[in-house]
């Protein structure tokens, strides 16, 4: 994947989180999920050791952010969310970009992650993002009965190139 901001994205610093940080990124959240994560969450998951709180920036006002553990040979991608308000301006597919490019085909090759199986909206992103399903977790989630469907982005193996053509404009899509 590349680095470069595309034309339709919206520019945004990605930076380590820090504790004044949580007030928007828990807006974020409670606006994100059904059943999202408090502030003790939070909390609690960024005092280990090897997991890593980001926020993506843009003027100031944080667009999205991730947290994810640092496993020997992987990546684990523990929680991930953009603002409704910057959703489909490139945000998501920056962090994306970000976490991918911390992965090397000698240390760290994959990224990994649980995504809700009514969560058919990060399905897509992370599909159009490289990463591929490979793995169900029945009755995933103690608040529901829902599976859980695990996504993952090998640095060996990355997705196919998905060509479709556009019905509208009669052009090949990649």
């Amino acid at each position: 994947m590349q680095n470069e901001i595309a034309l339709n994205e919206t520019p945004v610093h990605i930076r380590w989180m820090i504790k004044r940080d949580l007030p928007e990124v828990i807006d974020i959240e409670n606006h994100a999920f059904e059943f999202p994560w408090s502030e003790d969450d939070f909390i609690d998951r960024l005092r280990k050791r090897n997991v890593i709180g980001m926020v993506a920036e843009n003027d100031d006002d944080i667009s999205g952010f991730m947290v994810y553990e640092l496993k020997k040979e992987s990546l684990y991608l523990i929680n991930f969310a953009v603002h409704p308000d910057d959703r489909r301006a490139g945000v998501g597919r920056q962090m994306i970009r970000k976490i991918i490019g911390k992965l090397s085909p000698t240390r760290r090759k994959t990224v990994s992650l649980e995504v809700r199986e009514t969560n058919f909206a990060a399905q897509m992103f992370f599909r159009a993002n490289g990463f591929r399903c490979n793995a169900t977790i029945r009755d995933r989630y103690d608040d529901t009965t829902e599976d859980a469907y695990i996504f993952v982005y090998d640095v060996d193996e990355p997705a196919a190139t998905i060509t479709t053509k556009n019905r509208i404009k009669g052009q090949i899509l990649e």
